[in-house]
């Protein structure tokens, strides 16, 4: 990943380090007033009820890790328990654990992304890094609404989106069945796995090639919509639940409540940043992503809360990865 021992030191620091110690913060350093997870001892009831029980990766890690976690307390840390139930349960502990090892993940991964460029000229690394920052403060930022699916879903989506780019740059079919795995078990995490197809569409839809009748990314496309779909339909299907798409409608609430208009306020200027900083090219980029993206910003507006501005996550890194993929600064590496 890196090229010399100062480079892999400060690559790690930055990379691994400083993002972990910023999420711990997020976590320990101020009690969340949104959703209580701290005080839970088990994985809550609503998480196997309603739209929430089709997240099944990330509510089987809540179930399981919690339940290792304190196998491993009980029997070998028992000294630690008073320690630990003072900051938390084991269970809140357990969802620490599971969102900042995915939340590293996707960090290490946002490094190898950020060093891809469409021009070959790779960004000068003190504005990749700039670039990285932000994103973690993004993320970190968010984690007020604490969930035990985001950072899982967080990971597939960015893997999603350097395999993307993987297969722009090499074209094999290896990155594109690689891709479909993902967007596939991503489905099981949670349904903001269909933004990886926007995100393939944006990167590879071109008009020109529509009008000269070239539909080869239509297809891929299909196939793609075809991975999340037919995951998507068995989930509901095995899976009985008396809500089985949304669990309420939010419209009313999102454009009359003062904090939901915050957190759109906060996703459309956080957008308008990420224009600010592209070059037309980039622009272009992410404007087909969000017009891509349409139908996910209309579920967001109808059945999520804008309060909950991790909603906004992905396309916000989406935004600094076209930055970084098209930016106005190509500034190669000294």
């Amino acid at each position: 990943m890196f090229t010399t021992n100062d480079e892999k030191i400060n690559g790690f620091l930055f990379v691994i380090i400083l993002p972990f110690l910023l999420y711990f913060m997020s976590y320990y350093g101020f009690e969340s007033s949104y959703a209580r997870l701290k005080t839970m001892e088990k994985a809550p009831a609503f998480m196997f009820s309603s739209v929430y029980a089709y997240r099944v990766i990330p509510n089987y890690l809540s179930v399981h890790v919690t339940e290792f976690f304190t196998f491993i307390i009980d029997t070998y840390a028992p000294f630690s328990k008073n320690f630990l139930l003072k900051q938390g349960t084991l269970f809140y502990h357990s969802t620490f654990l599971i969102n900042s090892f995915f939340f590293l993940l996707s960090s290490v991964i946002l490094h190898s992304i950020f060093k891809i460029s469409a021009s070959g000229i790779i960004l000068h690394v003190t504005i990749r890094r700039m670039l990285h920052l932000l994103a973690v403060f993004f993320i970190v930022i968010t984690q007020y609404v604490p969930t035990n699916c985001d950072s899982v879903a967080v990971f597939f989506y960015l893997s999603g989106c350097l395999l993307t780019f993987r297969y722009l740059q090499k074209r094999k079919v290896t990155d594109f069945v690689l891709l479909l795995i993902v967007i596939a078990v991503s489905t099981f995490v949670r349904e903001t796995a269909c933004l990886t197809i926007s995100f393939f569409a944006a990167v590879f839809v071109d008009v020109e090639k529509l009008k000269k009748k070239d539909f080869s990314t239509v297809k891929s496309i299909f196939i793609l919509t075809a991975a999340f779909i037919i995951p998507y339909t068995t989930l509901r299907m095995v899976i009985h639940q008396k809500v089985s798409f949304v669990e309420d409608v939010y419209l009313r609430q999102n454009f009359t409540s003062l904090f939901n208009l915050c957190g759109f306020i906060f996703g459309i200027i956080s957008m308008y940043f990420c224009y600010q900083l592209c070059n037309k090219q980039g622009i272009v980029l992410v404007t087909k992503y969000l017009l891509f993206s349409l139908p996910y910003l209309i579920m967001i507006a109808v059945v999520g809360l804008f309060w909950e501005a991790r909603l906004f996550i992905p396309l916000i890194l989406t935004g600094f990865v076209f930055v970084s993929y098209q930016s106005k600064n190509q500034l190669s590496i000294s």
